[in-house]
């Protein structure tokens, strides 16, 4: 509990802070492949990342996670925080930032003892660098990534308590993401920001992962979990490359991004986004502490009916009026 009350106490504040003195923090500029047209503070995600550096004190390690691991995961944080901050205020080449997280991948991979063979060992590190990059990717619609980190990582808090593991680490994080989708609420008041949603992305990996190398939950629950955000992210990217598109350039192809244009607006594309979060999560949860078996069932349904979701999405985007 006292990893939850500091948590919020810092993102309070640190809330406040950006919301105050917005001209000192960095700004989303409207552009062609933006949703807005006005700018934007993109400094929401400071307030979620301090909380949860300052709750880990007193939070403990995450499931699967020793005294080493931690080190190296807050290590990880505290490094794509300050390498994100820099893209945010000036700008980075994609080649700098993908160095960056697989840098911190590969250490904290190797941290976590991931040694049962080459493949396992690649596979974490390409689901926490694509993972950092995924939440990024989604950061742009009012509310989508401040619901996601507190549902998302909520589910994470009730499945590790509900089955006798460590809970205060993702608590602390849920609980910080709550004054910052107050402010991202539509109309949104702030955005999360690289320096915000590169590491809560990496986190949410990492805290998935440890939980399953520890048992907690089976390697289905964090995709579940976040399957809203990874489904999005997942086959935009797939559809951009086999377009031979240059997928590390801005745009508005993602499926919350036409949602939108399509008339939605951010509040409709909340609504929907939203109820597939939580529908996601609450399935994972629920299989996770009842029926762990069922998990990789459920799974497959969710992403029949997000396929589902997308299809009917891409209809109207080819009915849409070109002129």
């Amino acid at each position: 509990m006292s990893a939850a009350i500091i948590a919020l106490g810092v993102s309070l504040t640190l809330m406040a802070f950006v919301l105050r003195w917005p001209a000192h923090v960095p700004h989303d500029r409207p552009n062609e492949r933006s949703l807005h047209d006005r700018p934007v503070p993109r400094a929401g995600g400071w307030a979620i990342v301090g909380a949860y550096l300052a709750a880990a004190a007193v939070g403990g390690a995450p499931p699967g996670f020793d005294d080493d691991a931690q080190r190296a995961l807050l290590l990880a944080v505290v490094v794509l925080f300050a390498v994100s901050l820099i893209d945010d205020v000036r700008g980075l080449s994609p080649l700098l930032r993908i160095l960056a997280q697989a840098g911190c991948a590969l250490v904290l991979a190797r941290a976590l003892g991931a040694q049962s063979g080459p493949l396992a060992f690649a596979a974490l590190v390409v689901a926490l660098v694509a993972s950092a990059n995924f939440y990024n990717f989604m950061d742009g619609s009012d509310g989508l990534a401040g619901a996601m980190a507190l549902v998302g990582f909520g589910a994470y808090a009730a499945a590790a308590h509900a089955n006798g593991a460590t809970a205060a680490p993702a608590a602390a994080l849920a609980v910080a993401a709550g004054p910052f989708l107050a402010a991202n609420w539509p109309p949104a008041r702030v955005f999360l920001g690289d320096a915000g949603s590169v590491p809560l992305g990496f986190l949410a990996a990492a805290l998935g992962a440890g939980g399953a190398a520890a048992g907690v939950w089976g390697p289905w629950f964090p995709v579940l979990v976040f399957l809203p955000f990874v489904a999005d992210a997942t086959v935009t990217l797939a559809t951009r490359l086999l377009r031979g598109e240059r997928v590390w350039k801005a745009h508005r192809d993602h499926y919350y991004q036409r949602l939108v244009r399509l008339g939605a607006g951010h509040r409709g594309t909340l609504a929907l986004y939203g109820a597939l979060m939580v529908g996601c999560a609450s399935t994972a949860v629920a299989c996770a502490v009842g029926l762990p078996a069922a998990g990789p069932w459920a799974l497959g349904a969710w992403c029949a009916i997000i396929a589902l979701v997308f299809a009917a999405i891409d209809y109207h985007w080819g009915r849409r009026p070109t002129s």
